[in-house]
């Protein structure tokens, strides 16, 4: 168990009907709790650090903790860095024992981000890291509270979208192991309520020849996540909803708490809302019972 390549992860929850949850992790309390709950479930799991969390977390503080605990599980794990955007990140990623990178160059025009996911490739292949590219862009707006920059009015602006023609000719030139593909979800808390493109999202299943990963996640129903697992989705990227519900049982926790709480008390507490939502996105996911 525990290390495993991720495009051998996603190989496996594409044909078998599943998508392998990834979890941003961005200290120990969160990998705790998504490791817990991972073995409780007996779910593979991906583990991920951002490029865009990097002041909270730098890269070279938390690596060594995710390669530990990628190395301790008892089910199957990759730690992934989650929209990588620099070189120099991927790079050092890589160079910290991170075994699969997620390279964005979903900011670039088509032949740009070609020709710089296919160099990310390159250096992966020859140290066995598995490669996620991203064709279209998954919007991150400045009111959905994950760091955005893009103006909330573009959330509805289809041609960002993926086209699912040119995602067969994407994998083939970059050789890539999954697709970030972009159909109507976004980073963050939603603006309003998603509109996901299912026809479109099944062509590009159809063409593109890889698994198939969803960004912008958290804010969907249940029924949203079975609707794009059942439409070939291998891969969910989680976080926005996690940090929102564990900030939530926080307060509440704390309002009704006496004087004598002390932080390691609730450490532990915070460490069990973690395993606790984990498990059931990975019950969601079809993940649980997979490893």
């Amino acid at each position: 168990m525990s290390k495993i390549a991720m495009s051998e992860l996603l190989q496996d929850a594409a044909k078998r009907g599943y998508a392998v949850p990834c979890f941003n992790a961005i200290n120990l309390d969160m990998i705790r709790g998504i490791i817990e709950a991972a073995e409780q479930e007996q779910s593979p799991v991906i583990l991920c650090h951002a490029e865009i969390h990097f002041k909270y977390t730098p890269l070279e503080m938390i690596a060594p903790i995710m390669v530990d605990a990628m190395h301790r599980a008892k089910v199957p794990v990759s730690i992934l860095l989650d929209h990588g955007k620099s070189f120099s990140a991927v790079m050092k990623a890589m160079s910290l024992g991170f075994n699969a990178i997620m390279f964005d160059g979903s900011e670039y025009a088509y032949e740009e981000n070609v020709r710089r996911t296919s160099e990310v490739v390159k250096i992966a292949k020859e140290l066995d890291v598995s490669v996620e590219g991203e064709l279209g862009y998954v919007t991150r707006p400045k009111s959905g509270g994950a760091e955005g920059e893009d103006d909330d009015s573009i959330i509805d602006d289809i041609s960002l979208y993926t086209d699912p023609q040119q995602a067969r000719e994407f994998v083939e030139r970059t050789g890539i192991h999954a697709l970030a593909a972009a159909f109507g979800t976004v980073h963050g808390v939603y603006l309003k309520k998603p509109e996901l493109d299912l026809n479109r999202l099944d062509q590009i299943t159809r063409t593109a020849g890889v698994p198939i990963v969803m960004h912008g996640g958290s804010g969907l129903s249940d029924e949203d996540f079975q609707q794009t697992i059942d439409r070939g989705v291998a891969k969910i990227n989680y976080y926005t909803g996690m940090a929102h519900k564990v900030v939530d049982r926080t307060k509440q926790r704390l309002l009704q708490a006496d004087d004598n709480l002390f932080y390691h008390e609730h450490m532990m507490q915070v460490i069990g809302d973690f395993r606790e939502d984990a498990a059931r996105v990975m019950r969601t996911f079809r993940s649980s019972n997979r490893a």
